[in-house]
C-alpha cells in the first residue's frame, strides 16, 4: 500500500506510530486496520522491556471518504518492565505535544488508556 496515499487519509502523525495491516472495503464502509508499532515509549528506553502483546482492538468512527463510512480498527500495543513486572503503554499526552499527530487523535488515543 502507497504510504502516500495512506497519510491523505489518516489523521496526521499516524504512521509515526501505527502500521497499516489491512483495509476491509464494502458498499457502506471502509475499515482501516492500524497496529501500532513495537517502539517502546522513550520515557521507559532506559528500562528492560518486554513486549506483551496488543490491547484488544478499538473500532473508531473517522470522517467519510467518498460518501462510504470509515472506521478505524486500532490495536495498541504494551509492554512489561522487567524489574517490576508493570504493564505500561504509550502516553498519548506526552505524544501529542511531541509530534505531528492531531491533539483530537491523541486524545482519543489516550481515553484507549482509560
Amino acid at each position: 500500500m502507497d504510504k502516500n496515499i495512506v497519510e491523505l487519509v489518516l489523521p496526521a502523525g499516524v504512521l509515526e506510530y501505527f502500521g497499516v495491516t489491512g483495509v476491509d472495503k464494502s458498499n457502506e464502509s471502509v475499515t482501516i486496520h492500524l497496529e501500532e508499532q513495537n517502539i517502546p515509549p522513550w520515557e521507559y528506553m532506559k528500562m528492560k522491556l518486554t513486549s506483551k502483546g496488543l490491547h484488544e482492538p478499538i473500532t473508531v468512527k473517522d470522517f467519510p471518504i467518498r460518501g462510504k463510512s470509515c472506521f478505524l480498527k486500532i490495536k495498541r500495543r504494551r509492554w512489561q518492565v522487567e524489574q517490576s513486572g508493570k504493564i505500561v503503554s504509550r502516553d498519548w499526552n506526552l505524544v501529542a505535544k511531541g509530534t505531528r499527530m492531531t491533539e483530537g487523535f491523541a486524545t482519543f488515543l489516550k481515553g484507549l488508556a482509560r
